[in-house]
């Protein structure tokens, strides 16, 4: 029995179409500008702000915020925020904020559709009807598979669906911050060094300095007491050597203080 002919695919709704290469071009767009912002840049500050900046333009969020991990493990720090540009460095309890709590913990992606009927954010169910919170994705900024921080969006109820490109957009975002960061950070550590090193020259001078002060003090009293025959026992071959010994010590010192 001859098989049963299949049937093509119904063709796609033009305008189905046209609002997926919309979403795709401005993707496509945001991902250029961000990268523009962040490449070459070695200020942490700068590089957030401009991914805050860059999803909150393209997706017309309520808010778009960056969170970065604390030790502790109960609370994240708010470094930048699209809709108050000022914060930069703000601590919050992860047990009021419980899709981020998990995002960080779990390392995946937390979305959720509708977030005044999610049980989870009763607690402040309130403050989402009046901004008019329509859904909430979090995503995690991973370096090398560990949770370094995450990125936090929240839509309003009139805006556009939050659909899976989106999701996979700001994504590839986390991944360029995370990046973009850990380049920042070897930037600042590198640039720390010279100042640590001249710290521990500072010191070594001090330390040398206060050595040669207790020595001079030390012999200066032992001299006292001796008196001036001290010396006078003294053969003159062994004064010379001790002259000589001097003159070496002297040179070795003088060679140390100029960072031989």
């Amino acid at each position: 029995m001859p098989d049963a002919a299949v049937s093509p695919p119904p063709p796609a709704d033009p305008a189905t179409q046209v609002r997926a290469l919309e979403r795709e071009r401005r993707h496509l767009l945001a991902l250029v500008e961000i990268l523009q912002q962040t490449a070459g840049v070695l200020n942490f500050v700068d590089i957030v702000q401009a991914v805050t900046r860059g999803l909150g333009d393209t997706f017309g969020l309520d808010r778009c915020s960056i969170f970065l991990r604390e030790r502790d493990e109960t609370t994240a720090r708010l470094v930048a925020s699209y809709e108050d540009p000022t914060i930069r460095n703000y601590v919050v309890d992860l047990e009021r904020y419980p899709e981020l709590k998990r995002a960080l913990q779990s390392g995946e992606t937390v979305f959720i559709a509708d977030a005044q009927s999610d049980p989870n954010l009763q607690h402040i169910r309130g403050a989402l009807a009046n901004r008019k919170v329509k859904t909430i994705t979090v995503v995690p900024i991973t370096w090398r598979r560990v949770v370094i921080g995450a990125i936090f969006l929240r839509t309003f109820r009139e805006g556009a669906t939050f659909s899976d490109d989106d999701i996979q957009f700001t994504q590839t975002v986390g991944a360029i911050t995370a990046k973009a960061l850990r380049a920042a950070y070897r930037y600042e550590k590198a640039a720390r060094r010279p100042a640590e090193q001249s710290d521990a020259v500072r010191r070594a001078d001090l330390e040398r300095i206060a050595l040669l002060a207790f020595l001079r003090r030390l012999l200066a009293s032992l001299a006292k007491r001796q008196g001036a025959q001290g010396e006078d026992r003294l053969g003159h071959a062994s004064s010379e050597e001790i002259d000589r010994l001097v003159e070496i010590a002297v040179a070795v010192l003088a060679e140390e203080g100029k960072g031989r």
